[in-house]
């Protein structure tokens, strides 16, 4: 579907597949609404420490995160759809990061940046929560310690794949509610 402008790096992306005409395109629902949410995420970082420096490395002008549609950070739960999960956290800490998701309006999706959100890195101690899969669900990780931009670029690319092929109704299904309850959430 993407074309190569000719003699140029530059890649257009096509329209969603569907009937085209003279001022007219006819196509899904869920292609639409997926292609809408992917280009307009708006991430909440949830920052602990020194992924939280790599993330700011990656909005900056070299890497800029806003080409993806990540552009503006939102530092409230309510406005945010995207949580983006960065550095160590600490046992305390998850009752917090907990809540933070469940503040977050639906649809909602969780990016675990580095092995101490994933998976507790070198700190496998009483305080550390070895990864935030334990009490909130991760759509995707992104591996490193800590990881380097082009890693977090490639995971908000992986997650917007997820955002455009997400059925609108996946969120009602009884495995995604299933899913949830394991968590305690409802």
């Amino acid at each position: 579907m993407d074309t190569q402008v000719k003699d140029s790096n530059i890649k257009i992306v096509g329209s969603p597949a569907g009937i085209e005409g003279p001022g007219f395109m006819a196509t899904s629902i869920d292609k639409v609404v997926g292609l809408a949410r992917k280009n307009s995420i708006w991430p909440l970082p949830f920052a602990t420490s020194c992924c939280g420096i790599e993330f700011m490395a990656t909005m900056a002008a070299h890497y800029d995160l806003g080409r993806f549609g990540a552009e503006r950070l939102s530092f409230s739960p309510r406005q945010a759809d995207l949580l983006m999960v960065m550095g160590t956290i600490a046992k305390k800490m998850a009752p917090i990061l907990k809540q933070v998701y469940l503040q977050m309006a639906e649809p909602r999706w969780v990016l675990s940046m580095g092995a101490c959100a994933s998976s507790g890195g070198i700190f496998d101690t009483y305080s550390v929560l070895q990864g935030i899969d334990r009490i909130i669900p991760v759509d995707v990780y992104v591996p490193g310690c800590p990881p380097r931009p082009e890693q977090v670029i490639d995971g908000i690319l992986k997650i917007q794949d997820l955002i455009q092929n997400e059925s609108i109704r996946r969120r009602e299904s009884p495995q995604y509610k299933a899913m949830l309850a394991e968590y305690g959430i409802e």
